[in-house]
């Protein structure tokens, strides 16, 4: 098919040509991007935590004043919590993941180093920590029984007790030590002494997005035995079945040992409904980005629609000659489909071009990445098919015209 007789017959219609491609510009422009930060969400709603979310729940509780022996509360309070039908492993710790704070330190490779290698997240947890919460050890051992300390002795004025060793994700292990094993590794964290690197773990996602997407499984766990009355959380790992089960009895538990303090019922929760909360507003951000994209395809298919339908009007008499001249159907039908092709085509150029303004003014107003450019032809392709299907019942209803009535309604 010669693409003259196209060309000419858009150039007698430069605004409703016009239109048509700057619709589709726009479109593609927005969905491009809008593909790109549905992309971003996805991957943030998929992130692996290391933490068996199915199994775990999570009590969070809080003292009413001063406690001066909040350790031995923890320990009457974890024994009763063990001692509970169906719980599996119970834990005191510092933080949990999910939430919007945590515990950030500096690391440093050497002991006189100016500027940190890197910024983790800290947690501490005594023997069941790991078995409680998750996480998979996949070089090195667990902490040995005689390098567990209290944090009492570490926090005390002018304390000489000093953290022996250390166990960190597979992740913040590559950054330190890329190429290597982080196994007897020293690194410099807490105090003047050095921390030995004894285990390496998986996945063991930070609490909170401190350090972005790139540090967010910068994590280290010390060998601690907290108070309750660091964070308060207690955790109880159970089979699925039985966390709701679990999490009562462990509430009931905890009211009855220790009257004086008070359960934060907002944070007491399994750990999967710990991770939907926290990830609330990324899901609605997917909803909402694909309803913006769906309302565009919807808007531009009708746009398409509508000009090709408005087209075929305005050249019946056309269609009726070339169909008396020889023109099979399928040569009418393919004629509006390459019309469409090529108008679709110059506004897929034009909305990458503006898809790119736009990712470069979200990079400086919000400090998103860079635009990969895979989501280009994802959009065009779209943006193309769309018009095929759009255009093919407006071609189809040309393509029908009878040759003599076209001739007679001159």
């Amino acid at each position: 098919m010669e693409l003259r007789p196209i060309l000419s017959t858009l150039l007698r219609h430069k605004t409703a040509a016009a239109l048509i491609v700057l619709e589709i510009a726009l479109s593609c422009a927005i969905i491009c991007n809008a593909l790109f930060l549905i992309g971003g969400r996805l991957d943030r709603l998929n992130l692996v935590s290391g933490v068996a979310e199915d199994e775990v729940v999570r009590v969070q509780l809080t003292g009413i004043g001063e406690d001066t022996d909040a350790a031995a509360l923890t320990r009457s309070d974890l024994a009763l919590l063990r001692g509970l039908p169906g719980v599996k492993a119970a834990s005191v710790t510092n933080q949990v993941p999910f939430v919007n704070s945590s515990w950030n330190t500096s690391v440093n490779m050497a002991k006189d180093q100016k500027q940190p290698t890197l910024v983790a997240t800290t947690y501490m947890g005594d023997e069941q920590f790991f078995a409680a919460l998750g996480p998979k050890l996949v070089a090195g051992r667990g902490f040995a029984a005689d390098e567990f300390i209290e944090w009492a002795a570490l926090d005390a004025p002018d304390s000489k007790v000093s953290i022996p060793s250390m166990i960190i994700t597979r992740s913040m292990a590559d950054k330190l030590f890329p190429g290597q094993s982080a196994l007897g590794k020293s690194l410099y964290s807490w105090g003047e002494e050095p921390i030995r690197v004894v285990g390496v773990v998986d996945h063991l996602v930070r609490p909170s997005e401190q350090g972005g997407a790139v540090a967010h499984e910068y994590s280290m766990v010390f060998p601690i035995r907290v108070p309750y009355s660091l964070g308060g959380n207690y955790l109880l790992r159970t089979d699925p079945a039985r966390r709701d089960e679990v999490l009562k009895a462990a509430v009931a538990a905890l009211e009855k040992n220790g009257p004086s303090r008070i359960i934060l019922e907002e944070n007491t929760k399994t750990m999967e409904a710990l991770r939907a909360g926290y990830y609330r507003q990324d899901r609605a951000m997917v909803w909402m980005l694909a309803a913006v994209i769906i309302a565009l395809l919807v808007v531009t298919a009708l746009g398409i629609v509508g000009l090709a339908s408005f087209w075929v009007q305005q050249r019946t008499k056309q269609i009726g000659v070339r169909r008396a001249l020889g023109a099979t159907r399928g040569q009418i039908l393919r004629y509006f489909q390459t019309e469409n092709f090529l108008l679709a085509s110059i506004g897929i150029v034009l909305g990458m071009l503006l898809a790119y303004a736009i990712n470069q003014l979200l990079m400086g107003k919000y400090e998103l990445p860079r635009l990969p450019l895979y989501y280009l032809p994802v959009g065009a392709v779209l943006l193309w098919v769309l018009g095929q299907i759009a255009v093919y019942g407006p071609a189809r209803k040309a393509a029908s015209v009878p040759p003599a009535v076209a001739t007679r309604s001159a």
